[in-house]
């Protein structure tokens, strides 16, 4: 595969328990077909757990196959973003172990893209303002951002980059 057919992104481990480490490493190096060392550090928004993160390269499409990958472990918080490239729009994926996993493409820079049958059913089922601007936002990862921010803060270790939150 040539380099201009190459994506690339960021796998964000916000908190795991340390006996799953070892095995979304091993996840992770089985997506991209290469070694994985993560540099775990403490978590200061959940005691006991830790974070990672880990810049990738690889096929479009890598994101989501990622995503499938740590969801062995439902307990994970996670981010993975994944860069547009020639022809495919990037993708974002988040997981919360109580709201399970959100998956929205995403523009050239970094904006949400919301599609037009997305639109129009919204547009169709809502009935008033509020049911509108609650739909809207759980399209753009309302619930999703406000669950992740508080570990999304670089608090101690490797520099957490904040991702676009929503309101």
């Amino acid at each position: 595969m040539s380099t201009s057919e190459l994506t690339s992104g960021v796998v964000y481990i916000h908190s795991a328990p340390g006996a799953v480490c070892p095995h979304v490493e091993r996840a992770i190096a089985g997506v991209l077909d290469t070694r994985c060392a993560l540099r775990w550090t403490a978590q200061p928004a959940a005691p006991g757990q830790l974070r990672a993160e880990y810049v990738w390269s690889g096929a479009p499409g890598t994101g989501a196959r990622l995503a499938a990958a740590l969801l062995a472990w439902p307990i994970l918080r996670f981010e993975i973003t994944e860069d547009p490239s020639a022809g495919v729009d990037g993708e974002r994926f988040s997981h919360v172990p109580d709201l399970g996993l959100w998956r929205a493409r995403t523009g050239a820079n970094g904006d949400i893209v919301v599609g037009e049958d997305q639109l129009r059913t919204l547009v169709g089922e809502c009935r008033d303002a509020e049911s509108f601007r609650h739909r809207a936002t759980e399209l753009l990862g309302g619930s999703w951002d406000e669950a992740l921010e508080p570990f999304r803060s670089s608090g101690e270790g490797p520099p957490i980059e904040r991702l676009h939150s929503v309101g």
